[in-house]
């Protein structure tokens, strides 16, 4: 995954919601582009969720960004 990919998720307009999945299995939801920052580096990503918790994410090893259909989250 690079930065300009990143980028271009968060900046959607209408945004619509994705989860970053990671080279460990896990997902992580970007559920509003507020809840997400890049590093100035571009390296690293922190994503926020509603609860106040955080992950802070190395983009190296994100394996795939899937979208939400219709901009709906996915049900878990």
């Amino acid at each position: 995954m690079t930065t300009e990919q990143l980028k271009t998720a968060l900046n959607q307009r209408p945004f619509r919601p994705f989860t970053l999945h990671l080279a460990d299995g896990r997902g992580i939801a970007v559920q509003h582009n507020e809840f997400a920052m890049l590093s100035p580096s571009g390296r690293t990503v922190v994503v926020y969720q509603a609860d106040d918790t955080m992950n802070i994410v190395d983009l190296l090893l994100v394996t795939d960004l899937e979208m939400a259909a219709n901009g709906k989250r996915r049900k878990r």
